[in-house]
């Protein structure tokens, strides 16, 4: 092996194969003189023949499935552009030797700005006063029927009170708010230090003036949002989404702002995304959405960029790697043999 060789997901790159994300700054693997990178297509799954002889993968938006991995087993790492994992075969990395590596520390702060962004802006009826100024005197003459709602002494409800659920709740203290949350792996002592009640699901809904979902999508939370839930809410609440579309039941949450049983949304995920175009949500004056970008900011892509790159590095001076998924693989003897061999050869 005369150099460890890193894949980056085409989506890095436009058409005329400029950069599509100049703040991810590739300058730390240019400057590795026993490195060297390219970028494969990205055209919904990746292909085992595009990652042959690759060490390594940066990889965006496109797919990940028992069929891309190569015979060659040479790929160690697969760093994940954020903390989604939804498009990745976790089984597979682990059945062909291979790190699935996350950027929790890149997102973190970005999303949950996203959250306060939504609340904010939902309860001070943002867009539809920002539609009546436009509309002149007759618009302002409705500006009365459109009061926003004050956050003191409201409940922020948090479903998953993880990275990015504890950051949102740390960013929410200067409201003076109360604090609630559902959590199965809820760590106490962080639930604790921010002043956080822990309650059943049901509660949950029941109690929360503005909930945001921030759980990961799996089969155990698919549609954990649903018709049922929603029925449980105050008429007054709001419905944040910034985790993942699925988490949520698309339809009934639509049903339930068309019939007014909740206030609101904001929605950043989508069960199909991209969305269509004649969606029910867009012709709803209490939804603001954002198609899967309000947290994309030049220091969300450069914090995401350089911690793949510092996975990566460390992947290749034989360093395991902070943010792994599968947990399997730090036991796995194939795996821990690739770093052995990339310390013995790029260590140091």
């Amino acid at each position: 092996m005369s150099s460890f060789r890193v894949a980056l997901s085409g989506d890095f790159k436009k058409t005329d194969g400029s950069p599509a994300f100049p703040d991810f700054d590739l300058s730390p693997l240019e400057q590795q003189a026993d490195l060297d990178f390219d970028y494969i297509p990205a055209d919904g799954v990746i292909k085992a023949k595009d990652l042959e002889g690759f060490d390594a993968l940066i990889l965006l938006v496109p797919r990940i499935e028992q069929s891309s991995f190569p015979n060659d087993g040479r790929l160690a790492v697969i760093a994940r552009f954020g903390v989604g994992y939804d498009n990745v075969d976790l089984k597979a990395c682990s059945d062909h030797g291979c790190a699935l590596a996350i950027t929790p520390d890149g997102v973190r702060r970005p999303v949950a700005v996203s959250v306060i962004t939504f609340m904010l802006a939902l309860t001070g009826k943002l867009l539809i006063k920002d539609k009546l100024t436009r509309e002149g005197p007759q618009g302002w003459a409705q500006r009365n029927d459109h009061m926003g709602i004050g956050l003191v002494g409201r409940t922020l409800g948090q479903l998953g009170i993880g990275n990015i659920g504890a950051e949102v709740f740390r960013m929410a203290k200067p409201f003076d708010m109360k604090f609630i949350a559902h959590d199965p792996y809820a760590n106490k002592k962080v639930a604790k230090e921010l002043g956080i009640r822990l309650v059943s699901l049901e509660e949950l809904f029941l109690e929360s003036d503005v909930l945001s979902v921030s759980c990961p999508l799996t089969e155990e939370t698919h549609h954990i949002v649903n018709a049922e839930r929603l029925a449980l809410m105050k008429p007054t609440a709001y419905v944040i989404n910034t985790a993942r579309g699925p988490v949520v039941d698309q339809v009934a949450l639509t049903q339930a702002l068309q019939a007014g049983k909740i206030a609101g949304a904001g929605l950043d995920v989508f069960e199909e995304e991209p969305s269509v175009a004649d969606d029910p949500l867009y012709q709803l004056d209490n939804v603001i959405l954002a198609p899967h970008s309000l947290c994309w900011t030049d220091q969300c892509f450069a914090g995401n960029g350089a911690a793949d790159i510092r996975v990566v590095l460390d992947v290749m001076r034989g360093r395991v790697p902070t943010g792994i998924v599968n947990k399997d693989i730090l036991d796995h003897k194939p795996w821990l043999k690739k770093l052995d061999e990339f310390k013995s050869q790029f260590g140091g």
